[in-house]
């Protein structure tokens, strides 16, 4: 069996703040980390391995160079091989324009069984990436994945909603969207990290994966994003104290004040 998980390599959100002057993202000094449903992802990959020592698992990512280092992250996890889409035709891209790219990446590494991702990343927190991948591959998708069964070349999963779950059968090849409750991500390990950086990860430009200029990154991307702004903070918050009665009858009255009640 032939898996291939998307990942991404994002800032991390506890780091980030907000320049109060441009409104923009202040990414100088702010550390860079595997988003983490794509972890558990690669995990869930990681697991079908285990079991079944004749699969292999390649990580794909669209990045600028440096997301070679998160590439190797994923090699010592266990990955077999990796790639990184990376060119300056591919900058700017929104959700439509990188689902475009990456659908064009894994076209490239050939045919594969599962295709896993993250059900979102943390940086932009669309959702909408792994569902336009498949679209573009004309793969059928499950999102939110909380638990998976092979069985031949079908698949049994766990569909996680918000008031319980449903179970769907999907054939391969497909592609499906993992959740944090789906397990948990195992650590690189020693041998893993000295192994993964003897690997060589192939860096692909737009010509690499059949893509004109006009067809990715900003150019080919509908959503623009005008201005980015830290919302004013809100006045100092105020603790009633007393006894009960009396901090239920004031916090009545003030709500009254404000016509909320």
């Amino acid at each position: 069996m032939k898996i291939l998980v998307c990942v991404k390599q994002v800032p991390d959100t506890n780091e980030v703040k907000i320049d109060p002057v441009k409104g923009t993202l202040i990414r100088d000094g702010v550390p860079s980390i595997l988003n983490p449903d794509d972890a558990n992802a690669l995990e869930a990959a990681l697991a079908i391995k285990d079991s079944n020592p004749e699969t292999t698992v390649t990580v794909l990512t669209m990045g600028p160079p440096q997301a070679n280092v998160m590439l190797r992250e994923c090699l010592a996890m266990g990955a077999d091989q990796a790639y990184l889409l990376s060119d300056r035709a591919f900058g700017g891209a929104d959700t439509c324009a990188t689902s475009t790219t990456i659908a064009a990446g894994i076209k490239n590494i050939g045919d594969v069984d599962i295709i896993f991702a993250g059900r979102q990343a943390i940086d932009g927190d669309t959702a909408q990436v792994g569902p336009q991948v498949a679209q573009r591959l004309g793969l059928p998708v499950v999102t939110y994945v909380q638990d998976i069964k092979l069985e031949g070349d079908k698949v049994i999963v766990q569909r996680q909603m918000e008031d319980g779950y449903e179970v769907l059968e999907v054939q391969t090849p497909c592609l499906l969207t993992a959740v944090k409750e789906l397990n948990e991500p195992r650590y690189m390990s020693m041998y893993g990290i000295v192994d993964a950086y003897k690997k060589e990860i192939p860096m692909w430009n737009h010509e690499d994966v059949s893509l004109n200029p006009k067809e990715c990154g900003l150019n080919a991307s509908p959503t623009q994003v005008f201005r980015s702004f830290t919302p004013a903070p809100k006045g100092k918050g105020e603790m009633l104290k007393g006894p009960v009665n009396e901090m239920v009858s004031s916090l009545i009255s003030r709500l009254e004040e404000k016509h909320v009640l």
